[in-house]
């Protein structure tokens, strides 16, 4: 069930990312959601993602 978890994660954050403020929210939300492996793999996840949306450089 948590990688389910992870999935909609990464939807979520997929779909707030018009707005940094949005995106770091539910980052943070993510930290407390997921366990740590799947966290860790979560911000290798954003470190790419934010190379397609240099607007959200410093949200990690």
């Amino acid at each position: 069930m948590a990688r389910q978890v992870f999935k909609y994660t990464k939807n979520v954050l997929k779909k707030v990312t018009f707005s940094f403020a949005l995106f770091k929210k539910e980052l943070d939300k993510a930290s407390e959601v997921l366990l740590p492996h799947e966290y860790d793999e979560l911000k290798i996840w954003v470190e790419n993602y934010i190379n397609k949306h240099p607007h959200l450089v410093g949200v990690v």
